[in-house]
Order: structure tokens, then C-alpha cells, then sequence
């Protein structure tokens, strides 16, 4: 990553991520929207305390970014990156569950069960979860209706049992028994992938991109999704948990089978500079213009924490 490519691609992150933490402050208030008889004042906090946490908003990124190489809208590329940002929130509020990851910090804070209690982390979630749907549906969202259709039946299906759900019972199960190489990358891109993968597609989506080029963004989401556990893996192996915000270890401890403690760090590193490789080999048609996403692929190759 040049130094230059890189410090523009901090930039961007940034203000991506500002004006989508802007839009779910406004999105989340306690005040009810139309047709909503009430919002409870304690689970609108439990719902802001899990996503307004901080947090790189990569997915939001990846999903502006996208459409972006379309000329896509901007505001509706905004809306439905915040949809997916309370779909990806909601999974770590609901994964962080003593019944799932039991886990007690989230991005250096409580987690929402530990803040509130477990009652309010699963409407917490559950009202996330719903609302992302709604954003994408509600007219404020200036698409037209095939490409609302298009958003939400891929959303769901990355979101679902075929996806993020799904992936989350495979982990659950592999603390049991333990999957082969081809399990693991299978749990991988469905539980951290799936949505990655979206983030990517939704922006062609938006963009009213052809076939070819929707295709082409959402096997760049792949690889870049598969990178991105790859190097989450390997944090837990290598970073502490005061600079992680959150506990790291947890899959060694556990016993859990990944592909870092199948082949080693060394093989890793240098999977994740293959996979690097690939997600700029699919952007190439797109030019320059694409500039910002290769740097995407490499902090997320890179990133430390």
C-alpha cells in the first residue's frame, strides 16, 4: 500500500464512516418515525449502545465504494450501507451472547448483554435485524422497486441460514467436532463472508451494474471476505487484547479449528497476499476509478486490530 493510495483510503474510510454513524444517530433517536406508535426508551439505548460503538465501518465502505464505480445515487447507496451496518451489528450483538461467544467487550466496551442484560441484547438485535429491511424498503430509499427487490433478497440470503446464520451454527457446531480445510473455508464465507460479499454486490446493485460487473464486485467481496477472517484469525493469534478491544485467544483456547492453526502464520501471511492479488485482478477493469477499493483488499490483509 503507497503511502499516498493509503492515507486517501484513511481519509475516505473515515468519512465514510461519519456520515453513516450520523445517518443511524438520526435513524435510531428515541423519537418514533411514521407510522411507529413507540420506541422504548431502553431499547433504543441497548440498539444505539450496539452499533454506535465505534467501529471501522467497513462494510459501509465497501457498499458506498461500489456503487460509486456505477455513478450509482449516493444518498441511496448511504441508507442501504446503514441498513447492512445494523445487520452486521445486530450478528455481534447476538454472537456476543452467553449462549454463543460469551463474550463481556465489543470494540473496548461492554457488550450489550453485559450493559443491559440478555433480554435486551436479543430485542436489540431482533429490532436491528427488522429495521434493516425497512430502510431498504422505505421510500426515503430513491431506487426503483426491482432494485429494492434485488437489495433485500440478497441481503436476506447473505444475512440467513445460507449465510451469516448459518455460518454462526456451523462455528457452534466445529467446537465439537472439529471441520477439514474445506468445512472451514466453507463456515468462513458463510458466517464472515457472506456479508462482505454483499457489501460489494449491493453497490452494483445500486449502480444498476450488468450481470458481468455484479458478478465481477461480488467475487471481489469474496476474496476480500475471506481475507478478512484469514487476518481476524490471525490477530487472535498474534495481537493482545487491549490493542483488539475485545478478547483475543479465544479460538486456541477453545480448540477450534481455523486455517491459521491448521497451516501456520507463515502460510497464512502468504495467503492473504494471494488473496490481495486476486481482488486487484478483479478490479482491474474497472481503472482507476477502482483505486480506493484495492486498498480496501490490502488494510484488510493488513490491518492490526
Amino acid at each position: 500500500m503507497t503511502d499516498q493510495g493509503s492515507s486517501l483510503f484513511q481519509m475516505t474510510l473515515q468519512q465514510r464512516a461519519a456520515s453513516v454513524e450520523l445517518l443511524l444517530t438520526d435513524l435510531l433517536s428515541d423519537q418514533p418515525h411514521s407510522g411507529e406508535i413507540s420506541r422504548p426508551t431502553r431499547l433504543m439505548a441497548a440498539m444505539r449502545h450496539g452499533v454506535l460503538n465505534g467501529g471501522k465501518r467497513l462494510r459501509p465502505f465497501l457498499v458506498m465504494e461500489s456503487a460509486a464505480l456505477f455513478g450509482a445515487d449516493s444518498l441511496a447507496a448511504l441508507r442501504v450501507a446503514a441498513a447492512l451496518e445494523c445487520i452486521h451489528s445486530y450478528s455481534l450483538v447476538h454472537d456476543d451472547l452467553p449462549a454463543m461467544d460469551n463474550d463481556d467487550l465489543r470494540r473496548g466496551q461492554p457488550t450489550v448483554h453485559r450493559k443491559f442484560d440478555e433480554a435486551a441484547a436479543i430485542l436489540a438485535g431482533d429490532s436491528l435485524l427488522t429495521y434493516a429491511f425497512e430502510l431498504i424498503a422505505s421510500e426515503a430509499t430513491e431506487l426503483d422497486a426491482m432494485a429494492k427487490v434485488a437489495l433485500i433478497t440478497a441481503l436476506a440470503r447473505a444475512a440467513g441460514v445460507g449465510g451469516m446464520t448459518g455460518g454462526q451454527a456451523l462455528d457452534l457446531e466445529a467446537e465439537k467436532v472439529k471441520p477439514d480445510e474445506a468445512g472451514i473455508i466453507r463456515l468462513q464465507a458463510m458466517k464472515t463472508g457472506a456479508l462482505i460479499r454483499f457489501a460489494c454486490e449491493a453497490g452494483a446493485i445500486i449502480g444498476n451494474a450488468n450481470p458481468e460487473d455484479r458478478e465481477r464486485l461480488a467475487e471481489y467481496g469474496s476474496a476480500i471476505g475471506l481475507a478478512f477472517q484469514l487476518a481476524d484469525d490471525l490477530l487472535d493469534v498474534t495481537a493482545d487484547a487491549s490493542h483488539m478491544g475485545k478478547a483475543t485467544g479465544k479460538d486456541a483456547a477453545a480448540g477450534k479449528a481455523t486455517l491459521v492453526s491448521m497451516h501456520g502464520i507463515d502460510w497464512t501471511r502468504q495467503q492473504l497476499s494471494g488473496l490481495v492479488a486476486q481482488a486487484e485482478d478483479l478490479l482491474a477493469p474497472f481503472g482507476p476509478q477502482a483505486s480506493l477499493l484495492k486498498e480496501a483488499a490490502r488494510f484488510i490483509a493488513e490491518r492490526q486490530s
